[in-house]
């Protein structure tokens, strides 16, 4: 091989390497940061399908099979020793032309993964940039071999400079929440409404909100502001001394999260929508996750009000040894998700308004907050969106309510994550309502599918149309081959955004 060629292969394995190692550094960034930060969520992502797959595929391995070839080279070139530095050498090129050219075909598609841009998102990429610069710089002896383990080592490098700042995020962190509690504290006449819960938090808090709206002046946290950080971040660039009444959703993954939030807001009303198994994957337990969520109410002052979600048999439990002024709600509700409605008008009749008042603000609801949508769709259908989120206890009563309608009725739906050693259980339990339910049912992900479709077989349900299919295309193919107009497609959890927008044509 001439210097010339050799030269050749060298910069444009280059070119093509740093594509791919930087759109997978910014994939691990985006997953690191789709997580939370969370070691427990970013873990547990392993444990589904796609999860495996990052880790198990044809591409990885065809790299450790070349870099071994590299590795067992000799330094002198002998024929048999060349010929297989030069087979490796071909390998490694083929393998990043493919991969850089999907990248470029993704970039000029918008299909790359890559993390918001914040402060911290900003340093880790810069940091990791500078890293490559100055490692690149003295590995050019053993160029091949260096840029492999980079690629392979990809996943831990990004996991290492988000640790790296780290130290710098709790700091910053703790900042954040001590200027927060302490503006708080000066809104001595606020009321602070605080909604936690497995499900239904969000919800309940749009819902609350939009009815306060009509009588107080109303502050509420921002969609996916439930943390600590976003929080305190909300108190601090959005409360203002017109605010009367801040409603605030409570989320955590680990015990002591929904103490330290109340900590921060100081809540004279708290609102527990409801407890199950989701997220245990980080809690461990579901007493975990039950004291967890019950801080919020331990929390309260003496003089605070509890409201507990009536349909929920571990809310009940709790509303029992809650010794503050209590009340129930959604208790005798038969339509999914109309607990949370009741929850808010329950908090908003004690906050003095009127029925009247009330009803009022509920007749502009409608269809404008998450939880159940009704759209029409393709070929005459009518589409029940519930992708915002899924649990077990939305999935279920969403089943229910199908149960109540007469038409044909269909299901797109992802496996839960997040449910831990409780997960194959939950699903079994998916899987039996399902076949009493529904007519089709389409399961987006592998991870618990054999479970949802023993179980849904096990009921009654007709093996052949219980269906594994991720491609949107033959999603919407299936659909339409089965259904007539008028049929019901219940869209549940986080399916593809492409088989969503196929399905939907009016919001």
């Amino acid at each position: 091989m001439s210097l010339e060629n050799f030269s050749a292969i060298y910069l444009l394995t280059f070119f093509f390497w740093i594509l791919t190692f930087n759109k997978r550094l910014f994939f691990w960034f985006w997953l690191w940061q789709l997580k939370e930060y969370h070691l427990g969520r970013f873990k547990a992502h392993f444990q589904t399908d796609k999860g495996k797959q990052l880790v198990l595929n044809k591409f990885l391995a065809g790299k450790i099979i070349v870099l071994l070839g590299f590795l067992l080279t000799p330094f002198f070139f002998s024929a048999p020793t060349f010929n297989l530095f030069a087979a490796s050498l071909a390998i490694l090129l083929s393998i990043y032309l493919i991969e850089g050219t999907k990248v470029i075909v993704d970039m000029f598609k918008k299909r790359l993964k890559s993390p918001v841009l914040t402060k911290k998102t900003v340093l880790i990429i810069g940091l990791s940039f500078l890293a490559q610069f100055l490692f690149l710089e003295h590995v050019l002896k053993y160029f091949f071999i260096s840029i492999l383990l980079l690629d392979i080592l990809s996943p831990f490098i990004a996991s290492f400079f988000v640790g790296l700042i780290h130290p710098l995020t709790v700091f910053w962190r703790w900042q954040i929440i001590k200027k927060a509690k302490e503006k708080r504290s000066k809104f001595k006449d606020l009321i602070v409404i605080g909604i936690t819960g497995s499900y239904g938090k969000t919800s309940t808090k749009e819902i609350l909100a939009h009815i306060l709206s009509k009588k107080f002046k109303v502050l509420k946290t921002k969609k996916h502001q439930n943390s600590e950080v976003g929080v305190s971040q909300c108190v601090l660039n959005e409360l203002t001394l017109e605010h009367e009444v801040f409603v605030v959703e409570m989320g955590a993954y680990n015990r002591g999260g929904i103490k330290l939030l109340s900590h921060i807001v100081s809540p004279k009303i708290g609102i527990l929508t409801g407890i199950n198994e989701q997220h245990m994957v980080t809690f461990k337990s579901l007493e975990n996750i039950i004291k967890t969520k019950y801080e919020l109410i331990e929390s309260l002052p003496k003089d605070g009000t509890a409201f507990f979600n009536g349909r929920n048999e571990y809310c009940l439990e709790l509303f029992q040894k809650t010794n503050i002024k209590k009340s129930l709600y959604g208790e005798n509700v038969e339509l999914a998700g109309m607990e949370n409605i009741e929850g808010a008008k329950a908090v908003a009749r004690e906050l003095g308004m009127t029925n009247e008042e009330i009803n009022q603000a509920c007749e502009e609801i409608k269809s404008k907050f998450p939880g159940l949508q009704l759209k029409k769709g393709i070929n005459g259908l009518n589409i029940i969106d519930a992708s915002y989120s899924a649990n077990p206890d939305s999935l279920i009563s969403h089943l229910d309510y199908l149960k109540t309608l007469p038409a044909k009725k269909i299901i797109v739906m992802p496996c839960l994550i997040e449910l831990g050693k409780a997960a194959k259980k939950v699903h079994n339990r998916i899987g039996e309502r399902i076949g009493k339910v529904s007519h089709l049912v389409i399961i987006t992900t592998k991870d618990y599918f054999e479970e949802i479709k023993k179980s849904a077989i096990s009921s009654g349900f007709p093996k052949e149309n219980i269906l594994y299919i991720e491609d949107p295309k033959k999603i919407i193919e299936k659909i339409k081959e089965f259904s007539k107009p008028g049929d019901i497609v219940l869209l549940e959890g986080r399916i593809p955004l492409k088989t969503k927008l196929s399905l939907i044509i009016e919001n």
